[in-house]
């Protein structure tokens, strides 16, 4: 067993647990922060993607150590202050960018990091992005119209 200690959200999480301990599972479990998702235990889906200091990271494929003192963002984090839904999740709810919901988190994730660096991406940028999230249920054009949606809100 180690001692863990990652920043959260802003809150700051210590635990001890076994070495080999994915970040998702720390989140879930430890941190019991279950908006991330846990869709292949493989990497391949993105449901589980979080940002670890600043940078979109599928936390299936990372271990808790790897993230010991740093800052990680979950789905949770998204929210705006008073707990009512950011910008991007809004987004997603009226352009109807989810269907059973699952993906949805990591696709957020992702597209919030796009939009960190490409305020204005096009129709294919944002395809291209999300190429690491799969969606099984909407075919992505309402996915795409929503992160298009946000990124025209977060522009003015």
């Amino acid at each position: 067993m180690t001692s863990v200690s990652i920043n959260i959200n802003g809150v700051q999480k210590t635990a001890e647990i076994a070495d080999n301990t994915l970040l998702v599972d720390f989140l879930r479990t430890e941190a019991r922060l279950t908006g991330t998702h846990v869709g292949c235990d493989t990497s391949q889906c993105g449901a589980c993607v979080v940002h670890v200091n600043g940078h979109s990271v599928k936390s299936c494929a990372m271990l808790a150590l790897e993230a010991d003192g740093a800052e990680v963002a979950t789905i949770e984090g998204m929210a705006d202050a008073d707990g009512s839904l950011g910008v991007l999740q809004k987004a997603f709810q009226e352009h109807h960018g989810l269907q059973c919901g699952y993906c949805t988190p990591g696709m957020v994730m992702s597209a919030a990091d796009l939009l960190k660096t490409n305020k204005n991406p096009t129709d294919h940028e944002v395809r291209e992005w999300l190429e690491g999230n799969i969606c099984r249920c909407t075919g992505y054009h309402n996915i795409v119209k929503a992160i298009q949606s946000a990124a025209a809100e977060m522009r003015g």
